[in-house]
């Protein structure tokens, strides 16, 4: 099915757009925000949208061709729109590639960081992590939740194959406050 799809241009661009659209909803949950303390400003919510990118990103990593593709079309579909989202801001012609190379630097340390520290289980460099990306904090024990929600949002991604990543769409789970309802249940 996934190969055929790739196959027409418009048909794969559509699913890629899909695909960036459910991340960018599952970046918005306000639980992200009101439960596990992101900040509610432009930093927060492209440090929420990274987060969720890279855990898909990680997921695809995982899975066989053509995941890759979709990988790639999917990190060119988030940087085109930030692109456009810099633009639309009124920041120059001459200023934009410049900021984007700069969250590209930003985007692929915390992949490294993110995915290194889910690959070996070690909930300490995670929390390290998030609480510096994410909630611009030195406190690790402020991420804990989020730390739990990462956590379960990889586990819940670990499940899906690429036609149900592509199909469905990827299953996050809901944002808590404590981290210990960030399981299988309160997935959508």
């Amino acid at each position: 099915m996934i190969t055929g799809l790739f196959r027409r241009a418009g048909q794969r661009r559509q699913t890629i757009q899909a695909l960036h659209r459910r991340i960018g909803e599952a970046a918005r949950r306000p639980g992200l925000y009101t439960l596990l303390g992101v900040p509610d400003t432009v930093e927060g919510r492209f440090e929420a949208l990274s987060l969720h990118v890279i855990l898909v990103l990680r997921r695809l990593g995982q899975l066989p061709a053509p995941a890759a593709d979709v990988a790639q079309d999917l990190v060119d579909s988030v940087f085109l729109q930030l692109d456009a989202a810099l633009r639309e801001t009124g920041i120059g012609d001459m200023g934009v590639p410049k900021r984007i190379k700069k969250l590209g630097a930003s985007f692929y340390a915390r992949a490294g960081a993110y995915g290194a520290a889910l690959d070996a289980g070690d909930r300490a460099a995670l929390t390290a992590a998030l609480a510096r990306n994410l909630l611009d904090c030195d406190d690790p024990d402020a991420a804990g939740p989020l730390a739990a929600y990462a956590e379960a949002a990889a586990a819940a991604l670990s499940a899906q194959d690429l036609d149900g990543l592509l199909e469905q769409g990827p299953r996050f789970p809901e944002p808590a406050e404590d981290g210990a309802r960030a399981g299988a249940g309160d997935i959508r």
